[in-house]
């Protein structure tokens, strides 16, 4: 397939790929629109992160980050995730496209391991925005992270954390070169939701190892 050259271009390709078929509460499973997909891809396209780079997706879902960077020209991806639901809606969605240099994954991050070099992480973890979730999961992701000794990390957190972050990036000899801010919007998809739909705060750290 020919590499998208613009933004919007991009967020159209992957805005008909289906969010989780059976969203699961434990794994409090959210989809990234498609709007703030193509937007980090686009900036992290921008910084030379993604063109002809080897890319992890952590947590990857339906595949969103994997997919898109393939869309912009990565040299291979990767998506993870513990989720067998998702990953075959991953893999429906780039066998649609044909797209090569592909693959997903159904394992729990901690136990996969890789021997191919990893350029880019991508990774979208449980932020903690329930009450009652279990907190300190997207933690655990950052650390699982850097054991893959990527270039660079691009990592969602909720934005109410930022400074704690700033601290833990610093003391795990991450970087931080920038700080995203999104608006996300968390639909009405588990019984204890009574909205329609919540907005919540987020931020995305980009990290380059020390």
């Amino acid at each position: 397939m020919k590499k998208i050259t613009r933004k919007k271009h991009l967020e159209m390709k992957i805005q008909s790929l289906l969010p989780h078929p059976k969203p699961k509460v434990g794994l409090e499973q959210y989809t990234t629109p498609s709007v703030i997909a193509s937007d980090l891809i686009w900036n992290a396209y921008s910084f030379g992160d993604v063109e002809n780079r080897n890319v992890l997706d952590l947590g990857c879902g339906t595949g969103i980050f994997a997919i898109s960077s393939l869309l912009m020209g990565a040299k291979s991806s990767v998506g993870v995730d513990i989720d067998l639901d998702s990953i075959n809606v991953a893999n429906e969605f780039s066998n649609k496209l044909k797209l090569d240099n592909i693959s997903f994954i159904c394992e729990d991050i901690c136990e996969f391991n890789t021997d191919d070099e990893i350029n880019t992480i991508f990774q979208n973890p449980p932020f903690g925005s329930q009450k009652k979730a279990k907190k300190g999961q997207d933690l655990k992701f950052v650390k699982r992270a850097c054991q893959f000794m990527p270039d660079v990390l691009y990592s969602f957190h909720m934005a109410s954390t930022e400074e704690f972050l700033i601290d833990f990036f610093k003391d795990n000899n991450l970087n931080i070169s920038h700080i995203f801010h999104y608006n996300f919007p968390i639909p009405k998809i588990y019984e204890f939701h009574n909205k329609e739909k919540q907005n919540v705060d987020v931020i995305v750290i980009r990290a380059v190892l020390d």
